[in-house]
């Protein structure tokens, strides 16, 4: 006869505010099991007892049954000793202790169980806006430590009446411990105040009379998940180009929220909104989902200019929504609170009009998303005319995710030599809610690595063992506002993780606010990496590529980046073995000169001016359409150029996308970075099938990629009247076959067939669908990212991911890996 047996289950990963202990509750009841499951410094502890058969039944469909929300890292079994008479399964108490091995769950999107509650007239939380369960609703944004209960989120100042508490306590209730369950009686609530802070309403009533003011035209300042969105209505060119105006955004797109994929299918290009793209648009996340415009908006919306009333295409958006540019960022509502303006809203437009609202970030000048209410109207109360604000804090600030959906999945090779499995297809642009703090695997194990990011679009990264934890992103380092959010996470992170760092990793620019923290103030070893290799190691960190896969060539293609010799560099063919780990540069685009420095880049017209300087004769009979307009500052322009007078070199593939956009006469000045080069891939051609020649020089090291030839000949074309979009689209498939072939030259004579590609230019859709594609045609297999953006987003993880390889300096000295020699 059998007898009983007792199993001691200790499972980690994202664990915990995600219904994985009712899980483990409802599971044993189903199979008769004894025991207890609750959390510990380990991980969650699971103690089983009952029949060899129904122990190994529940051991499989732990794994078999999660909770949507939950993920497994690991799971360890021990055998223990049975306890007589035991058969009542428990929940205990969380255990204290030092260290976890549990993962905080990012922030989710309302689950239809929820919607249902709030959609019934009969429910008490009926129009609530802070409904949640175990399987939605806030998590990373209102977490202030580890473990992660009630007490540790900003929940705790809500007591729960006692309907919510019997729900809280009851394990087979979906709201059993959902640590920000509340309703009416005992929940956050919400008011519409004016820009003193004078409330005009409250509850459903502030909602109502939220719609009516953004109905009729008005700016509100809305707070959110992560924080305050600056809301708007879309289909209004009035109000559009007033929250441009006060926000100083003259003519970067805005995000655009719709009531429900209808009204998604209504904006974008008819069959853009594929199963994967509505997948995104209505799943557990809800990112602001990229898509191509429908082409009966696009005249209104390309002619429009700043300052100038477009007019709404048939998609009923305004023409200033995204005036450079053939897409739209759109999401749909992903809280309770959304769901509810939207119902007030439609309500208000009535049938003739589409509810659609601009929700762009609450914040100005640069400085990070504004996160609580009295801090959003100090700061936003020039900018909104009303505030929607409520009494649940934020304790972390997290800007919305975006994401672009990408044509066919990972390469066969990645899904086989990757660890873990293929992403689905999509790329970032922005990683932030509903992603963070998930971790990424790494190849390689080890103590904490803290790698402090770049200077733009910053993101910091700490290691813990063999995950990599990005931050969700912070912002361009250029202010104390957005160092203070950096400082914030930085202590976050280690207190959410329980780890600190043993190592940073920083950039090589000297005057990086990034690198002079990790040099002056975190009192640990420093390394400094360049920038761009920083990009290669974040793409083999992301696709598992480690010391055992061998070396590949990276393509690093971006705008600029200090680079090792003086010069900026952003247009590199490397190579990186990741066993030594070894570096070199292997080759780079033209050079080109940037007159004025910072000033050609704000002014794209003074590379333009650079490029034909350098051109010469090949120029000639072109007329450069920034004159007669520019002529005294051309004339300046030239005479730097002619003694060489401050003018920097520049490697960089981005502002080589600046030069042609200006040649191109597509605008000779930006107001926000990539702008010069999303004009130019915007008016491509498509039907263009021509190619300029994009040589690889021979006999020269570094190898030299001939993007002057390529400019050459676009400027030839322009001289002879060929159309800009012509003349972009010859650009663009030339630059993929010089691209491809250079890489293809590189790895035949490196000895691999790995190509890791990486940078901002990969934002580029032309580049980022079809460089894969060419090097695959090649022979060879591109790594390309798959968790984080290809811009800067994902420095801090390559940074990270290169302290694990190259170890602590045994000097604890500040070392520069620069000029191929990267061993510690």
């Amino acid at each position: 006869m059998k007898h009983p047996i007792r199993r001691r289950i200790t499972v980690t990963g994202q664990v915990q505010g995600v219904g994985f202990r009712p899980f483990v509750y409802r599971l044993a009841l189903e199979w008769g099991l004894g025991g207890q499951v609750r959390n510990t410094p380990d991980g969650v502890a699971i103690e089983i007892q009952g029949m060899p058969a129904a122990v190994d039944g529940f051991g499989r469909d732990l794994t078999a049954k999660l909770p949507p929300l939950a993920r497994i890292l690991t799971i360890d079994l021990r055998d223990m000793a049975a306890i007589p008479g035991e058969s009542a399964f428990r929940i205990g108490e969380s255990a204290p202790g030092t260290g976890h091995n549990v993962l905080i769950s990012p922030d989710v999107a309302t689950c239809p169980a929820c919607l249902a509650d709030m959609a019934d007239p009969g429910n008490r939380r009926h129009a609530y806006p802070f409904t949640n369960c175990t399987d939605c609703g806030p998590r990373y944004t209102i977490t202030r430590s580890i473990p992660y209960d009630r007490a540790t989120t900003s929940m705790a100042c809500f007591p729960m009446c006692p309907d919510c508490a019997a729900e809280y306590a009851d394990p087979l209730d979906r709201r059993f411990h959902a640590q920000p369950n509340a309703c009416p009686v005992c929940g956050p609530h919400v008011r519409l105040t004016d820009a003193s802070g004078a409330t005009l309403a409250q509850g459903d009533a502030a909602l109502a009379a939220l719609a009516r003011e953004l109905a009729a035209g008005r700016i509100a300042a809305i707070k959110g998940l992560g924080g305050f969105h600056l809301a708007c209505d879309a289909t209004s060119d009035a109000a559009v180009e007033e929250l441009r105006r006060r926000k100083d955004r003259p003519a970067k797109p805005l995000a655009v929220m719709v009531a429900d994929l209808a009204a998604a299918e209504r904006l974008a290009a008819p069959g853009s909104v594929t199963a994967e793209a509505a997948g995104l648009l209505t799943g557990n996340v809800r990112p602001i989902v990229l898509l191509p415009t429908r082409e009966d908006g696009l005249l209104s919306a390309q002619s429009a200019q700043p300052g100038q009333p477009g007019q709404p295409g048939q998609s009923g958006l305004s023409g200033l929504i995204g005036p450079d540019t053939r897409e739209t960022g759109i999401m749909l509502p992903y809280t309770p609170l959304h769901h509810v303006l939207f119902s007030h809203l439609s309500r208000e437009l009535g049938p003739g009009r589409l509810p659609a609202l601009v929700m762009t970030s609450g914040n100005a000048g640069g400085e990070p998303i504004c996160l609580g209410n009295r801090e959003a109207l100090r700061r936003l109360s020039g900018i909104a005319d009303i505030f929607l604000l409520h009494n649940r804090d934020i304790l972390v600030r997290t800007d919305d995710s975006v994401v672009r959906p990408v044509s066919g999945a990972a390469s066969p090779a990645m899904a086989r030599e990757a660890s873990p499995p293929p992403a689905p297809a999509i790329q970032f642009l922005r990683r932030a809610r509903g992603y963070v703090p998930s971790p990424i695997r790494l190849p390689a194990a080890g103590p904490g690595v803290l790698g402090t990011g770049p200077h733009l679009k910053c993101t910091l990264c700490l290691t813990k063992a063999d995950q990599a934890f990005v931050s969700q992103h912070i912002g361009d380092m250029e202010n104390l506002e957005t160092l203070a959010f950096y400082r914030e996470m930085l202590a976050h992170f280690q207190d959410i993780l329980r780890v600190a760092p043993t190592l940073v990793v920083c950039d090589l620019h000297p005057d990086y606010l990034t690198t002079r923290l990790a040099e002056e103030e975190l009192g640990l070893p420093v390394i400094r990496l360049q920038h761009h290799f920083a990009h290669i190691h974040a793409v083999l960190a992301e696709c598992g590529h480690g010391p055992a896969q061998g070396p590949v060539i990276g393509l690093a293609l971006d705008g600029t980046g200090f680079g090792g010799d003086g010069t900026l560099w952003g247009g590199e063919c490397l190579y990186v073995d990741p066993a030594g780990p070894v570096h070199e540069r292997l080759g780079h685009l033209s050079p080109m000169r940037l007159p004025g420095g910072e000033a050609a880049i704000r002014h794209p017209w003074r590379i333009a001016q650079g490029v034909l300087s350098d051109l010469g004769d090949a120029a000639r009979g072109f007329s450069p359409p920034w004159l007669p307009a520019e002529e005294r500052a051309a004339a300046l322009v030239g005479q730097m150029l002619e003694k060489n007078l401050n003018c920097p070199v520049s490697t960089s593939l981005g502002r080589l996308f600046d030069a042609l956009s200006a040649l191109c006469g597509l605008g000779q000045h930006v107001d926000y970075e990539g702008q010069a080069a999303i004009r130019l891939e915007s008016i491509q051609d498509m039907a263009e099938t021509r190619a300029y020649a994009c040589p690889v020089t021979s006999g020269t090291s570094p190898a030299i990629l001939d993007t002057l030839a390529l400019a050459a000949q676009a400027v030839g074309d322009s001289a002879r009247g060929v159309p800009p979009g012509t003349v972009s689209r010859r650009f663009h498939l030339g630059l993929l076959d010089g691209l491809a072939q250079w890489a293809a030259t590189m790895a035949a004579l490196r000895g691999t067939r790995r190509v890791a590609i990486s940078g901002g230019c990969l934002l580029n859709r032309t580049l980022s669908r079809e460089l894969p594609s060419r090097l695959r045609a090649l022979g060879l297999s591109p790594l390309c990212h798959r968790f984080l953006p290809p811009g800067d987003g994902c420095i801090s993880l390559g940074q990270a991911a290169y302290g694990l390889l190259a170890g602590r300096p045994a000097t604890g000295a500040c070392i520069s890996h620069e000029k191929g020699l990267f061993s510690p």
